[in-house]
């Protein structure tokens, strides 16, 4: 897959191709009928939606950076607009998959990038210094609150923040569902921006204390306190002593200086557009390649968000176990939309589709990139945290804020979420917010903290480097936008049923 070069958007400004193979062009902004670009325009169209740069007939692929993005399902000429009213998608459901090694690459190292972090005992290395309260249950999320705000005040000047993370999980579940829910606190436990936890419980709930405790490595439980709320006369009192303690052990860490390779970034997608696959996304692609090859860790996640893009992956497994790994995973998440009636494409949304999205498979080709070209290190299951460097594929849906909260549990300690409509959203880990274009960032600065609009401009280096001073920034202590609006949260992935 060739990334947007942004030389094409300078000559053609407008209209921007993005492999010699391609059927169609981007709209770099709204375009007029009658404009003579590539080609003469034949009706209004907007930024970010694709035009026809030949006749076609009904019935033709038609391909998108040098891939098949879907099929006509009515003719096409030169200069007409290709959406959702004349291309329907390819994709079906469980398919099979040769192993076929891609080239080996050469990623870029920078050894001289430098942040200031907080080193833990275990060798890893955290962006924040934070205490984290996580309720095993939704009963007490509401406690968790009261005693992170109350700790989190009286603790200012010691740590950079008491958080509790609330959620309803952690009661009438069963089997793999409650399993889920106790792996993902259990692996957020581990985080090493979490300089302290505290785990509050209520006591009658499924999703029991001593399980929990259980998933957690004993070489980090050390760092862990636990309290059950109806076994306590004063269950606030009691939860801000324990945070007290642990406040008195995190305040001893102080940050220094730590290298690429000891960053995790995680890689998110949100409310895409069109531009999303031809600035952001190779983009964030690019600070992947710089951490991967300099010994640091990426993780890419969304699984249902590569359909029809996941021969780019399987191509770059590391070796024939992990491609096994990664067929079963796709071919896995397909069967569980499969089995509850739906089809495997029920996919983009209407911001995605509105922005110029029109299948599937075009937004998992853009949204792929986010991958850079590194060869695929490893397969986490949900829950699971990181294991080693390079890049790994994390199980969890496309859902922003399931996703996004997998990625923080499985170890990201900068997450870099590209979005071409806007969120607020915000997670455990540093969140940096990526527009797709320079409109979205100039509307919404509250949001954002980078605009990636400006690859059409300036071009891809001068980009990267931008991009990969604002990660080490927050590495060091910036504050996101995220941050500085108190958004905070998480989601947990409900499977199963409820009693």
């Amino acid at each position: 897959m060739l990334q947007a070069e942004p030389e094409a958007a300078i000559e053609a400004p407008g209209l921007l191709t993005l492999h010699p193979d391609d059927d169609v062009a981007v709209a770099l902004r709204p375009l007029d009928a009658g404009e003579r670009l590539d080609v003469e325009i034949a009706e209004a169209i907007p930024r970010g939606h694709k035009v026809a740069l030949r006749a076609l007939p009904a019935g033709a692929e038609v391909r998108k950076y040098g891939s098949p993005i879907g099929r006509l399902t009515a003719p096409v000429a030169a200069g007409d607009h290709v959406h959702s009213h004349n291309l329907v998608t390819l994709l079906t459901g469980v398919e099979g998959y040769d192993y076929s090694p891609a080239p080996a690459v050469t990623l870029p190292r920078d050894e001289a990038a430098r942040f200031m972090g907080y080193r833990r005992p275990d060798g890893r290395v955290g962006t924040r210094n934070e205490i984290w309260i996580l309720p095993t249950v939704g009963c007490v999320a509401r406690t968790a609150q009261k005693i992170a705000a109350i700790a989190h005040a009286r603790h200012a000047k010691s740590v950079d923040g008491v958080y509790a993370f609330g959620h309803p999980h952690g009661c009438s579940q069963l089997g793999e569902d409650l399993e889920g829910t106790r792996k993902l606190l259990a692996a957020l436990a581990c985080h090493p921006s979490g300089g302290g936890v505290l785990i509050l419980g209520l006591g009658c709930e499924s999703n029991q204390r001593d399980a929990l405790i259980a998933e957690i490595p004993e070489a980090l439980r050390g760092r862990v306190r636990t309290s059950k709320a109806q076994g306590e006369g004063d269950e606030v009192a009691v939860g801000l002593a324990h945070v007290d303690a642990l406040v008195a052990t995190a305040a001893l860490h102080r940050r220094e200086p730590a290298s690429l390779s000891d960053l995790v970034i995680g890689l998110k997608c949100g409310g895409s557009d069109g531009l999303s696959g031809l600035t952001a996304n190779p983009l964030v692609g690019r600070i992947a390649d710089r951490v991967v090859g300099s010994g640091g860790a990426a993780i890419l996640t969304e699984i249902p968000e590569i359909f029809g893009a996941e021969r780019l992956l399987t191509a770059r497994a590391r070796d024939h176990q992990v491609f096994d790994r990664i067929v079963g995973l796709v071919n896995g998440f397909k069967r569980y939309f499969l089995d509850h009636g739906q089809a495997v494409s029920e996919n983009p949304s209407p911001g995605n589709i509105e922005g110029g999205i029109t299948t599937l498979e075009e937004k998992s080709l853009g949204a792929v990139q986010k991958a850079g070209r590194a060869p695929v290190a490893d397969v986490l299951g949900y829950g699971e945290r990181v294991r080693r460097a390079g890049l790994s594929l994390l199980e969890a849906p496309g859902n922003d804020a399931v996703s996004s909260t997998a990625l923080a549990a499985a170890g990201a300690t900068i997450i870099l979420f590209t979005t071409g409509r806007g969120t607020p959203l915000g997670f455990p880990a540093p969140t940096i917010k990526i527009a797709t274009n320079s409109a979205l960032a100039a509307a919404k600065p509250g949001w954002i903290d980078f605009d990636a609009g400006r690859v059409l401009a300036e071009g891809f280096d001068d980009a990267t480097d931008a991009l990969t001073e604002r990660v080490l920034a927050v590495a060091s202590g910036q504050a996101t936008a995220a941050e500085r609006n108190g958004e905070r949260d998480i989601a947990i992935w409900k499977r199963g049923v409820t009693l």
